[in-house]
């Protein structure tokens, strides 16, 4: 067997010149991310699209909180910090937005990650999302090691860094990115941006809608990435 990785974006079933979302004639949401082809000896292959990496983080609460206990659940995710000057009050409005749409959903978890360990203790997490009306049952504030969260949020196709001469101290992504049940990245959206948040729900009815173990099928490789 022969194995490439190959990092890509994926259009619904096929590599077909589709658009993002709804606009897919497919009705299917992209694959984001690093896809790997395992192929047999006749050129076939079969094809899996890589998820996001496992966490462990502390939440608003002072829990310890592990990506293993949102297996099966849609998930909304930013990366932002408490005290930021700039987008982040808007995409915590955003994510309200969609917090107050899916309200009790247990379909749906939306993830904020704190990018300022030293300062977004689980207390002020905790005070942050009650000022701002947030349900913790369903939307989670969570810190931990920086290092580890700017990977996560590079791994989501975002990124974060600690920058002295940005407002606030850091220099980060104003996405809300989407991921599915298999915890794989199928949208990334503005989220400053309310008709990009629009965009983000209409794109979440379709995860709702698709079968738990939906993915890729078995494709033909192209000239390149045959067995020899």
């Amino acid at each position: 067997m022969k194995k490439q990785a190959v990092f890509f974006l994926v259009l619904g079933l096929s590599f077909g010149a589709c658009k993002t979302g709804t606009d897919s004639p497919s009705g299917s949401l992209p694959f984001l991310g690093e896809m790997t082809f395992m192929t047999d000896a006749n050129g076939r292959a079969d094809s899996s699209v890589q998820a996001l990496p496992e966490w462990r983080f502390i939440n608003q609460n002072g829990d310890t909180m592990h990506s293993k206990n949102l297996a099966g659940k849609i998930r909304v995710s930013d990366f932002f910090f408490t005290t930021c000057p700039t987008i982040c009050p808007r995409m915590s409005g955003q994510m309200l937005r969609i917090q107050e749409r899916y309200k009790g959903d247990e379909r749906i978890m939306l993830l904020s990650f704190s990018i300022d360990a030293q300062h977004d203790t689980a207390e002020v997490l905790k005070s942050y999302a009650e000022k701002l009306g947030a349900d913790t049952r369903q939307w989670h504030f969570l810190t931990g090691e920086p290092d580890l969260i700017f990977e996560l949020a590079s791994a989501h196709g975002s990124f974060a860094e600690a920058d002295a001469n940005a407002p606030g101290g850091f220099a980060h992504s104003g996405a809300l990115i989407l991921s599915d049940r298999q915890n794989r990245v199928r949208g990334m959206y503005d989220g400053t941006n309310p008709k990009e948040v629009d965009r983000l729900m209409a794109d979440l009815e379709l995860l709702l809608k698709e079968p738990v173990e939906f993915g890729p099928k078995a494709l033909e490789l192209e000239t390149g990435l045959h067995h020899e």
